[in-house]
């Protein structure tokens, strides 16, 4: 494995069904509102098909590191409401596998996320500083569950 490798595999759970997850992952336009500490933009670069993949975004992220990332992500695989698969290209070259299992009023979260760092300062930086690199994208993935949790709960009806 390179030194500008990375495998991230991160897990969450959360209150609701799956098929709300689900609705709120796979909505790529979503992120900004909820997951703003990380999603600056989104642009839609190819509309989905009609069997809902293929849809091909443009992305503008940011960590707790004062860098940005521009990359672009399709849904390649739709495995609805259990979870979906996208490739990434840009600042990083990879692959992402989001999985939802319900377990009673939770759902366990997995994201399985691969790639390979290609921005120039990490790639460059990445043998000395992977740790901190590392712990930027544990911050990220932390706000990203902090963001779904609250917008689960703003989407549920009130009693």
């Amino acid at each position: 494995m390179l030194s500008n490798d990375y495998i991230f595999i991160t897990h969450w759970r959360v209150e609701g069904p799956c098929e709300d997850v689900a609705r709120i992952l796979e909505d790529p336009f979503g992120l900004t509102r909820w997951w703003p500490t990380v999603y600056l933009q989104v642009v839609e670069l190819r509309p989905p098909g009609s069997d809902g993949l293929g849809r091909r975004v443009r992305v503008h992220t940011r960590g707790w590191l004062p860098y940005t990332l521009r990359w672009e992500f399709e849904m390649t695989e739709l495995r609805h409401p259990y979870g979906f698969t996208i490739v990434a290209h840009g600042d990083f070259e990879g692959r992402g596998i989001w999985t939802f299992e319900q377990d009673g009023p939770f759902v366990n979260i997995t994201y399985d996320w691969r790639l390979r760092a290609e921005k120039p300062l990490i790639r460059r930086l990445s043998f000395l500083l992977k740790p901190i690199f590392e712990w930027n994208h544990r911050w990220a993935m932390a706000e990203g569950e902090k963001g779904l949790k609250a917008e689960l709960a703003r989407s549920r009806p009130q009693a």
